[in-house]
């Protein structure tokens, strides 16, 4: 990794014995933060991820690459004595170990928080899985689609009196590897202190259960469980989706003074003046008869025009529902990856300089011996000597 790479956690190592998505999002986050991160992965085939496409980029798969970045790699099979002894000599210099195998693996294999914790106390060690590590459940597997429906995500969110929608992402493994990420952080910063590592059980149900926040909040409130009501929130009006003549315009009006400068911005006084809809509340209470009015008022309107003037008054009230300034943006264009060596792609912080990305992706194994950038491997073989 590039010696120039700075942040809150240079200096700390991890080592990554994680696949697919929850568990290299976390280290990820880290490689981020500027920790050293280890990826693990098996003799000849690496990550599943490398392999799930199209869409590949130099040979590996754009989902591979969207969730790598800044670590390096090495091949190592320790279901093998001589695996067994490289994984070992790592986890002697490594600060954090995560995982995400199926509860019990790593116990076989003499690798478990237990033995792990016995040999090298001061290791934080972060386990991923779909229920935890304990539990009636344990021993199940953790799919993303599965957890999002036992979790609830499902079941709010889809159009009124349709069928239940998956999220877009796989929320579920994203929020998971925040959640390890964040435990991983507390987890250093107790260690300063004790001298000694802890043992997070991140389980992707529990994650997810999390993420309903008010929508639990509101069920405990009143009894009553929440339903889909497709692009609408809740509790705030208006906050939705609205055709307009050049396509779909999201309008959140967050407050009851946004309201009215709103109604003013699209010559509707009428609107503002109607006590129907003078508060949030008001608006809730009366959407069937507010929601016919905006939409006429906004439906022969472009989008364009609706929302210019309003950002120049500072009022986030609008956005046009579109693909092309997220993904594939000037943003994202500055952001994408590349599998070929590159300057570091820093970004500026208001306090602490840059932000550093280091590296791109590595080859699977690419790092079982101190090389060039210009020598990174694209296949995976054994690891034969232990870097720096």
């Amino acid at each position: 990794m590039d010696a120039s790479v700075s942040g809150p956690l240079a200096g700390v190592t991890v080592l990554d014995l994680t696949r697919v998505l929850s568990g290299p999002y976390c280290t990820m986050m880290l490689a981020d933060l500027g920790a050293r991160v280890i990826k693990v992965e098996h003799p000849g085939k690496g990550d599943d991820t490398r392999h799930w496409g199209p869409p590949f980029v130099g040979g590996e798969s754009a989902y591979f690459l969207s969730v790598n970045r800044n670590k390096e790699s090495v091949s190592v099979d320790f279901k093998q004595p001589g695996g067994r002894e490289v994984l070992e000599r790592l986890l002697a210099r490594a600060d954090v170990l995560v995982e995400n195998f199926k509860p019990g693996t790593l116990d076989r294999a003499g690798f478990g928080w237990d033995a792990v914790h016995a040999r090298h106390p001061r290791l934080v060690y972060a386990s991923i899985s779909g229920y935890g590590q304990t539990g009636p459940r344990r021993d199940e597997p953790g799919y993303d689609a599965v957890i999002q429906a036992e979790g609830g995500l499902m079941s709010i969110t889809g159009d009124a009196g349709g069928s239940p929608f998956r999220l877009g992402v796989a929320i579920s493994d994203i929020v998971a590897g925040m959640f390890a990420a964040q435990g991983v952080t507390a987890a250093l910063y107790a260690r300063a202190g004790t001298g000694e590592g802890q043992r997070i059980d991140i389980g992707m149900l529990d994650t997810t259960a999390a993420l309903l926040t008010y929508q639990a909040g509101n069920y405990f409130a009143t009894g009553e469980v929440p339903q889909r009501i497709g692009n609408r929130h809740p509790t705030i009006v208006p906050y939705e989706t609205f055709p307009t003549a050049d396509g779909e315009m999201v309008l959140a009006v967050g407050n009851d003074g946004i309201w009215q400068r709103f109604c003013a911005a699209i010559e509707r006084p009428d609107l503002a003046a109607d006590a129907r809809f003078a508060t949030n509340r008001d608006r809730r209470a009366h959407y069937a008869e507010l929601r016919p009015g905006l939409e006429a008022a906004l439906r022969t309107r472009i989008a364009g025009g609706v929302d210019r003037p309003l950002p120049r008054r500072g009022h986030p009230v609008r956005g046009r529902a579109r693909h092309r300034g997220g993904a594939g943006g000037p943003a994202d264009r500055r952001a994408r990856h590349d599998r070929g060596p590159r300057p570091s792609d820093g970004r500026p912080h208001p306090r602490h300089g840059r932000a550093d990305q280091a590296s791109p992706p590595p080859g699977c194994g690419a790092h079982r011996r101190r090389r060039s950038a210009s020598t990174r491997p694209t296949s995976c073989s054994n690891w034969a000597t232990i870097s720096g």
